[in-house]
């Protein structure tokens, strides 16, 4: 067994944690990406619409930028923002999707001495939006969702929005509207320190990697597969309802490698002084606020808010950035900040 968790008490703790996640989280049902041959990277807007976990059919093979296919910022208050001004009592909340175990990002913190609370950059956020619309950063009801299932959730009416590290693609804006990006971020992988792989390379070769089921790493990976830009004889099978769970599957030596976000990488390998991540970011992707297809005066408000978040300075996107992210991703926040928005949706 490798090194214990920092922060976590090893893995005994972390399966603990694991079981009173599985307890606690609802039982409900990534953008552009690129992938790189020859050391260059292509652009390949649609490989993730291959990944009939996250959508079940197949996005438009025409579509191009999908993080731009968002509508223009407003600050006005339409039918569905109505409907959640218009809940009473301890009802009046903001319903939010969210991840409670990807450190820094969105998790309980065992250590906080509060109640372990949920935490990090996406909740940071989260309470931004609540503040907005409902005049209370805490007026926020906090379901915790699978990867696999945050576009179920939104559709069934179950929340308001995910906001859960969600890359914007080509497939899931068939079935969700996003906000404009937030981060900016690319798939990379995860190994112990003393694996022979050196990156997303024939290093891969005969190893057994672990994805989040539902997630663009795995459709990623399927498609590299199948087009033969991966080995064929890398194991890809092994797929997990959250990402943190790759990181005990590799602890367990159940797997080589772990491939994920970048961004959620380097938390892990915070969390495990015994894996880093090796080789550079073979995707580009950014994340965005997800919410239902018709419910167009909120992803409008969404998108008002994300430009007033990034112009506050002391607290919004850079100061959430510095408090959660520098210690991983490097005090230098820019290659992660999203470009500037473009709103080309136009209903």
């Amino acid at each position: 067994m490798r090194s214990s968790l920092r922060g976590w008490g090893g893995v005994t703790a972390m399966a603990v944690v694991c079981v009173l996640v599985a307890l606690l989280a609802l039982c409900l049902p990534k953008s552009a990406v690129s992938t790189r041959t020859g050391g260059t990277e292509k652009t390949a807007t649609s490989t993730a619409a291959t990944s009939t976990a996250t959508t079940g059919s197949t996005a438009d093979e025409d579509c191009e930028d999908p993080e731009k296919q968002t509508l223009s910022p407003s600050s006005a208050d339409g039918p569905t923002i109505q409907e959640i001004k218009n809940r009473k009592g301890e009802k009046r909340k903001l319903i939010v999707g969210v991840d409670q175990n990807s450190y820094r990002w969105g998790y309980r913190n065992p250590n906080s001495g509060k109640k372990a609370e949920l935490e990090g950059f996406d909740i940071d956020l989260v309470h931004r939006i609540a503040e907005d619309i409902l005049g209370d950063p805490k007026a926020v009801q906090f379901k915790a969702i699978p990867t696999d299932q945050r576009i179920p959730a939104i559709q069934d009416g179950r929340v308001d929005m995910v906001v859960r590290t969600m890359t914007i693609n080509c497939a899931r804006i068939e079935d969700v509207a996003f906000s404009a990006p937030y981060f900016k971020t690319g798939q990379q992988v995860l190994a112990p320190k003393s694996s022979p792989v050196t990156g997303y390379d024939d290093t891969l070769a005969h190893k057994r990697i672990c994805t989040a089921a539902g997630s663009t790493a795995y459709s990623t990976l399927e498609a590299d597969k199948k087009s033969g830009e991966l080995p064929a004889t890398t194991d890809i099978s092994t797929t997990v309802p959250n990402q943190l769970d790759c990181l005990v599957r590799l602890q367990l030596g159940e797997v080589d490698a772990v491939v994920t976000d970048g961004a959620l990488a380097a938390s892990q390998a915070a969390q495990d002084p015994t894996v880093q991540l090796k080789g550079d970011a073979f995707t580009a992707e950014y994340y965005g606020v997800a919410m239902k297809k018709d419910a167009d005066d909120l992803v409008r408000r969404v998108n008002q808010i994300l430009v007033d978040y990034r112009k506050d300075t002391a607290n919004g996107w850079q100061a959430s950035y510095g408090k959660w992210l520098s210690a991983t991703l490097g005090k230098d926040a820019k290659k992660s900040e999203p470009p500037a928005p473009q709103y080309l949706r136009t209903g």
